[in-house]
């Protein structure tokens, strides 16, 4: 095909302009990625506690939008999980830098992580360790994650597609085993590649009440101490055969919804994670027993929240029933959207992709205890939901008590 001399230096000129748009964009969204990481280090993760110089850095560093899927970019930098395929989340950024601070990582350390996911949390890990050793039983999962790190350079890493319960013995011991996927016990096989010495910080219990421990190998013996509550994807393959407790999806209901149970020995309330500016308070004229939970927050846009995950199957429960009680005094919704107080419902499928969302509230000033309840209608595609409640950003205080999932009879 001929084209004309002058037509040729038009194109040529229009695809100049065009790369050079595309990379004023690109530019633009890098110092937007940029901002928004640094707003989150300071506000969800050095605001939230965590305080290890070294780990902080690393945040600063790694780059998560590059581990999350195109069109959940936005969110990168939100201080939540994010679906990245294959039934599988990225860890909220708050999580992985405080199971990576729990884990104290030392320059000489070998390390083991189970559940490589995205790469995320290996990249996080990848500067302050000597060697991350990193198992994911999904293998498109895990070779997607390895061409992401082999891209940005995390030379240190070494991934490996298999069944991480039975850990990586050809490498072992190591000083250091993270997992990143729940079992309802610790896996044998990792208590004997941790080195005498070592640390294993690990979320361990049913599918959707866990909590994080650290152990210590002591005298060939892993000896506990509780972090937090939280919630984490089921570890699969040989852990998944040996769970004992199943949860019924066709009777969704919050757990401690009153908050009666007292705090636990990590001082949070049991049955809640990523408790973030709550206290769990105490009156003989509380709407339900004698305990509550009181969320307070002075900063405009920090966190204040707790949530909960719960199984339900749009195929069995078609409706559900959300209902609380709640005061609020001096409640000051924040400027952006989502900075207000709620009860708030979001569902997923098989897929763990949003099939819908779901609210009382908000609310705003100061009122006395009353109950609030909402009739919501379950999407035949659901499998599992999170229940949240809190601030949200707001400023003020809200209390809660007799926080209810009930599904509900056609």
């Amino acid at each position: 095909m001929r084209i004309s001399i002058d037509r040729y230096w038009l194109m040529l000129a229009a695809g100049v302009l065009c790369a050079f748009v595309a990379n004023a964009g690109w530019a633009q969204t890098s110092a937007q990625f940029e901002a928004a990481r640094r707003r989150m280090v300071t506000e969800e993760i050095v605001g939230a506690g965590v305080r290890d110089e070294r780990v902080i850095a690393a945040m600063l560093a790694t780059k998560r939008h590059e581990f999350v899927p195109l069109v959940l970019r936005s969110k990168a930098y939100f201080d939540m999980a994010l679906p990245i395929g294959d039934r599988q989340t990225i860890s909220s950024p708050f999580i992985v830098a405080y199971m990576t601070e729990s884990l104290t990582p030392r320059r000489t350390d070998r390390v083991l992580e189970i559940g490589t996911g995205s790469g995320y949390q290996a990249a996080v890990l990848s500067p302050l360790v000597k060697d991350v050793f990193s198992i994911e039983i999904v293998p498109d999962l895990g070779r997607k994650a390895e061409r992401t790190l082999r891209r940005l350079n995390y030379d240190n890493v070494h991934v490996k597609v298999g069944d991480g319960y039975l850990g990586w013995p050809v490498h072992a011991p190591f000083d250091k085993i993270i997992v990143t996927c729940s079992p309802e016990e610790v896996p044998l096989p990792l208590v004997e590649q941790l080195a005498e010495g070592g640390m294993m910080v690990i979320p361990v219990g049913e599918r959707y009440q866990q909590i994080l421990y650290a152990f210590t190998k002591t005298n060939g013996e892993l000896v506990a101490s509780a972090l937090r509550p939280t919630l984490f994807v089921p570890m699969t393959g040989v852990a998944a055969d040996q769970r004992l407790v199943q949860p019924d999806p066709a009777r969704p209901a919050a757990v401690n919804g009153g908050f009666e149970e007292p705090v636990d020995e990590s001082g949070h309330v049991p049955g809640w994670y990523y408790q973030r500016q709550v206290s769990l308070e105490t009156d003989s004229k509380a709407p339900g027993g004698t305990s509550f939970v009181t969320f307070h927050n002075q900063d405009e846009g920090r966190g204040s929240r707790m949530l909960q995950g719960f199984p339900v199957d749009g195929r069995r429960v078609e409706a559900m029933e959300i209902s609380a009680w709640i005061k609020c005094e001096d409640v000051v919704p924040g400027r952006e959207r989502d900075m207000q107080p709620l009860v708030a419902i979001s569902l997923y499928d098989k897929d763990r992709r949003d099939v819908g969302s779901y609210w009382l509230g908000p609310w705003r000033g100061s009122e006395p205890w009353h109950r609030v309840q909402k009739v919501i209608r379950i999407p035949t595609a659901a499998r599992e939901g999170i229940l949240r409640i809190g601030l949200f950003g707001a400023t003020g205080e809200i209390s809660f008590d007799e926080v209810r999932l009930s599904p509900v009879n056609p």
